[in-house]
């Protein structure tokens, strides 16, 4: 890859990540090194992508947030 293409952070592999929550029971994958967006916490890491990736897959059971499936959100800690 040429010094002046674009690395999106997200798509990194050798970097590592958080996992992030909201109040909606919502998982996002973070990387480590920005700053955590207001309305979200870690809930994981920093580790590898891949096992980031594994802590979502075995904790979002489901992708509806609240507000679409009618559950009330989460209180933030």
């Amino acid at each position: 890859m040429r010094e002046d293409e674009y690395n999106n952070p997200f798509d990194s592999e050798d970097k590592d990540f958080l996992v992030l929550k909201n109040a909606y029971g919502q998982y996002s994958l973070w990387p480590d090194f920005m700053a955590i967006p207001t309305g979200w916490e870690s809930v994981y890491g920093p580790e590898a992508r891949r096992a980031c990736d594994e802590f979502i897959e075995a904790h979002w059971q489901a992708i509806n947030p609240f507000s679409v499936s009618g559950k009330q959100p989460e209180a933030q800690s």
